[in-house]
């Protein structure tokens, strides 16, 4: 425990991972990526906002469900390939637990009104979650035009004309590492003393 991760959080151990990603998902009713925001990087302060975009964005390439993916290269950043098991495992056993339980009951009480009306409500909370969250993450992208542009043609492909995922992502993929390759350097120029003469020119 007396090591850091990325030179300043404090590594978790397997059990703290477990039971970190346990209260996530727990918490996620009507959607755990909200929930692994808040507490991941608002709360506890694990990661910041964009290494949880790039994690989030290598989980949406990688087989499986990017939660899932997120928790696993988390855990294995703070532990190893165990921290990494235990990540998932909290990720999952609760869920599996419980969705079995409700099942149980749902296959008696499909029919009910009020279960509908619940279930609807759920829903929309859920959409709301998932938008609050995208919108703040948007906020801390660079505010560039080439940024603009894939987010763009990846909601009109995704939302628009209904193309799969993995088909949006594997076009796109290229693309924003063409248009994008030169960030790095156009960032440091951003960065130039306030000073200089160039800089206060523009």
């Amino acid at each position: 425990m007396s090591g850091t991760s990325d030179g300043a959080q404090p590594r978790l151990g397997c059990a703290q991972l477990f039971w970190l990603f346990t209260r996530i998902t727990m918490l996620g009713f009507g959607g755990v990526l909200p929930w692994m925001y808040r507490v991941l990087v608002e709360q506890r302060k694990v990661l910041d906002a964009a290494e949880f975009r790039e994690l989030l964005a290598l989980g949406q390439v990688l087989p499986g469900p990017s939660i899932c993916n997120v928790a696993v290269m988390v855990g294995y950043r703070h532990a190893g390939v165990a921290g990494g098991a235990s990540a998932l495992a909290g990720i999952m056993l609760g869920p599996t637990v419980l969705v079995i339980l409700l099942g149980l009951g749902y296959a008696s009480r499909a029919s009910s009104p009020l279960l509908a009306s619940v279930l609807s409500g759920m829903s929309a909370a859920a959409a709301g979650l998932i938008v609050v969250v995208a919108l703040r993450m948007a906020a801390g992208l660079p505010r560039r035009w080439r940024s603009a542009l894939l987010a763009g043609l990846a909601l009109l492909g995704i939302a628009g004309l209904h193309l799969p995922l993995w088909l949006v992502l594997g076009a796109l993929g290229p693309v924003g590492m063409l248009l994008l390759r030169r960030e790095p350097s156009q960032a440091r120029r951003d960065a130039a003393a306030p000073g200089d003469p160039g800089e206060a020119a523009r």
